[in-house]
């Protein structure tokens, strides 16, 4: 192909929630959660982003995530469930943009300047075989952990902004 028919492909410029909303729309089974808060994109990521300190209190059911390694923007994390199982998760964590994976698992958080406020969204995947048989039994009810995980988000980010800063 000539330099010419490479210059005629259309460009697409997507912000982070909806590159996450692709994202979980190319994965198997997901379930995905959005939402605007009040809050200004940085109090919202600060916190969103604060893996080791905030995760377990958003995530039912996960007692601890520790960062084990990190080179840039790439971790390595091991999550503890409330059970006791360990998971290794794999973490790509920008500002707006965090992906992490496991052998079990993938999710996503993306955040962005909206408004008067912020645009957040959520996403996880089951990477199991038989995906599709358990996820007909967990879809209902990811997608209500999914949206009480959005509530005690928007509660974290009132907590470290303050009274009378948040929304």
């Amino acid at each position: 192909m000539t330099d010419a028919a490479h210059s005629s492909w259309p460009a697409v410029e997507l912000d982070p929630v909806r590159r996450l909303k692709v994202m979980a729309s190319a994965t198997k089974h997901p379930t995905f959660a959005e939402r605007h808060f009040g809050a200004a994109f940085d109090e919202l990521w600060s916190v969103a982003s604060d893996l080791e300190h905030e995760l377990p209190h958003l995530v039912p059911g996960l007692r601890s995530f520790t960062i084990t390694s990190s080179e840039g923007d790439r971790l390595s994390g091991r999550a503890v469930g409330t059970l006791g199982h360990r998971e290794h998760f794999d973490v790509v964590l920008r500002p707006g943009w965090c992906l992490m994976q496991s052998k079990i698992l993938t999710s996503g958080m993306a955040a962005m300047p909206d408004g008067d406020g912020s645009r957040f969204a959520f996403f996880s995947s089951l990477r199991l075989p038989g995906g599709q048989a358990l996820d007909r039994v967990r879809r209902t009810r990811s997608a209500q952990r999914h949206e009480e995980l959005l509530d005690r988000l928007e509660q974290r980010v009132e907590t470290r902004s303050g009274p009378g800063d948040a929304e």
